[in-house]
């Protein structure tokens, strides 16, 4: 995989990114609905990193400094948004949902950044009223704060297939089971086995948008077989990761 890093780029505009391309962390004065239209696209922000498929955008606010990473290749389609709007009444980052009409809305939009006709204004009306928070909290990895808790999300971000209790984790971080379970809940509002399964599901994305095999998907991040990954797939997202992912 490539490590190309690009200078962050204007808020409207499709751009190309080969695998693994980056983009540093930069902000913007407009607000940004991020699209990968291909592969997949994560966004990281002090308040964590999102992952997005191509069933789905990222809502990045006005200000929020965030960075770009592709996996697989990625058109990229990069959508600005006046900072005196917010049609989502969102002060921080989100995930929306990708119907094909707003796909093709995007797409459009991005086509022809420099167009300043009001068949494109229109468009962007048009856009704007198609937008929706998706459900999916999978998509976002918490930033932890606590150096404890810090220390288990590392072991497990290396390695998603790590099938260590929290108990043997704690002994490497440093605190108890009690005390990591505490800080998995006030940190992260969730449960360590719920936070373990949507590192997972992050993983599976990445990989996905690879062209790994779903075998060597669930294998790699810690599934027993290939049909218990695809179950928890389709019970989180609703359908099988060829959904996400069509070939």
């Amino acid at each position: 995989m490539s490590d190309t890093r690009h200078e962050p780029v204007a808020p409207t505009r499709l751009l190309r990114l080969a695998p693994g391309a980056r983009i540093d962390a930069h902000r913007h004065d407009d607000h940004q609905i991020l699209y990968a239209g291909t592969g997949a696209l994560s966004v990281a922000t002090d308040r964590g990193t999102w992952i997005a498929p191509t069933t789905r955008a990222i809502w990045v606010p006005a200000g929020t400094a965030h960075e770009h990473r592709a996996y697989g290749t990625i058109d990229l389609h990069l959508v600005g948004i006046p900072a005196t709007e917010n049609p989502l009444a969102q002060d921080g980052p989100a995930v929306l949902s990708v119907s094909p009409l707003l796909r093709e809305l995007i797409i459009a939009y991005t086509a022809s950044p420099e167009d300043p006709s009001p068949q494109r204004a229109r468009l962007l009306s048009v856009l704007l009223d198609q937008l929706e928070p998706a459900a999916e909290r999978s998509l976002r990895l918490p930033a932890p704060q606590d150096p404890r808790l810090a220390t288990v999300c590392g072991i497990l971000d290396a390695d998603p297939a790590d099938d260590r209790t929290l108990a043997e984790l704690g002994r490497t971080a440093g605190a108890g089971e009690r005390t990591l379970s505490r800080l998995f809940r006030d940190e992260f509002a969730m449960t360590f086995p719920r936070w373990r399964t949507q590192l997972r599901l992050h993983h599976a994305l990445v990989m996905l948008a690879e062209d790994i095999p779903v075998t060597t998907v669930a294998h790699r991040c810690g599934w027993a077989s290939a049909s218990a990954f695809i179950d928890v797939f389709r019970r989180t997202f609703g359908h099988t990761p060829g959904r996400h992912f069509p070939r």
